[in-house]
């Protein structure tokens, strides 16, 4: 994190935020079905889990506002070796936290685990492209013809899975241009199976509107720092916030608000939304200073190592699962055993995804209190 991001507080508080909310609706306990605001649209509309993803992107923008301006002083070479490896890094990152553990046990024995059916594409992976793309265009074009490339990138995604998917229903689940790209260059094998077929909702051609996140989450972080945190600072944001919101909605009458498509009219109420919640952040913590407690060290504990956190929670529960107990792995008998005895249903389950929430956030105030910060 820049140094000069700590003169932000509603910014920091705000990568924070979602950073805790991203591993709650990541890790909901079984038993039960999950908390319902924890689960995201079956296909068409819109919950809050649906946030959670488009607002890590947000962040990455509001980051990147800090970190770039190193970039001004350096030359095209050492600008594009930097963008290129960070990019490398967190896509390979991203792979390797899926093909995780590399192992597998089969009759008390291990077998080391190929990489034919890892998913190549993924949160991460999204991330790193996203990222790489978005300080592209900021470092080498104005901000106008950003601006243009980000509207055409929305209006032009809209055209191909139209024109490219299936004719009957081109925003079907099996009939998107998206699935058809990505079964081309990475066959069934390498793509996500949670939605019970070979679909990746973080596919190569969804991460075009995706893009667009990152970039106003860039020029949002941009504008506070020019701006200031007074009124003015919040209202316009707020301002621009509804405008978006108003226009994904009307939008959505032709092109329905989507997360697993990743639709350009959820890029834009999704930005509208953390739009929304920034200018309300800055409000009550900027100019209100509604922070008795310190209620928001909280969260800036949270978003100080959001990297390693972020892996350390797809990836910890991992081994534990591979404890049986009773006949079961070690997660489900937590579960059973515990949260879904004293509080049966989907509270026990948001009750263990907060926990498991908090044994993350202990992770990151050690690391916090011994000043350690890893970066990629």
């Amino acid at each position: 994190m820049d140094k000069s991001s700590s003169r932000f507080l509603s910014l920091d508080v705000f990568r924070g935020m979602t950073l805790c909310f991203m591993i709650i609706v990541n890790t909901p306990g079984s038993g039960a079905a999950p908390f319902s605001p924890l689960e995201h649209a079956a296909w068409h509309g819109f919950t809050p889990t649906d946030l959670v993803f488009p607002s890590f992107l947000f962040a990455v923008g509001n980051a990147m506002s800090f970190s770039m301006k190193r970039y001004q002083e350096m030359g095209n070479s050492a600008v594009l070796s930097k963008i290129f490896r960070r990019t490398l890094l967190i896509f390979l990152i991203g792979y390797l936290m899926y093909w995780f553990p590399f192992f597998s046990t089969s009759g008390g024995h291990f077998h080391l685990k190929t990489i034919t059916h890892t998913r190549i594409m993924g949160v991460l992976q999204r991330i790193a492209l996203c990222y790489c793309f978005a300080s592209l265009m900021i470092h080498f074009l104005s901000k106008q013809t950003v601006f243009i490339l980000s509207g055409l990138f929305l209006v032009i995604y809209w055209i191909i899975l139209l024109v490219y998917g299936n004719p009957a229903d081109p925003l079907s689940m099996t009939g998107n241009a998206g699935i058809y790209l990505d079964k081309f260059l990475f066959g069934p094998d390498h793509l996500y199976h949670g939605e019970g077929i070979p679909f990746d909702p973080e596919g190569v051609l969804s991460t075009l509107p995706a893009i667009v996140n990152v970039v106003v989450g860039y020029y949002a972080g941009k504008f506070i720092q020019q701006k200031g945190k007074g009124y003015d600072t919040t209202t316009k944001l707020l301002l621009t916030g509804c405008l978006f919101i108003f226009l994904a909605l009307c939008w959505n009458m032709v092109f329905p608000i989507n997360k697993k498509l990743w639709t350009s009219s959820f890029v834009l109420v999704t930005t509208g939304l953390d739009l929304v919640i920034l200018s309300a952040l800055i409000y009550a913590l900027e100019i209100n200073n509604w922070n008795k407690g310190n209620w928001a060290r909280f969260f800036t504990t949270m978003g100080k190592n959001p990297l390693p956190i972020y892996v350390l929670s797809e990836i910890l529960l991992i081994p534990v699962s591979m404890i049986i107990i009773s006949g079961t792995n070690a997660v489900d008998w937590i579960n059973t055993a515990f949260y879904q005895a004293i509080v049966p249903g989907p509270i026990g389950s948001l009750l263990f995804a907060i926990s498991f929430m908090m044994i993350c956030w202990l992770v990151a105030y050690i690391l916090d209190k011994r000043n350690i910060y890893i970066r990629v």
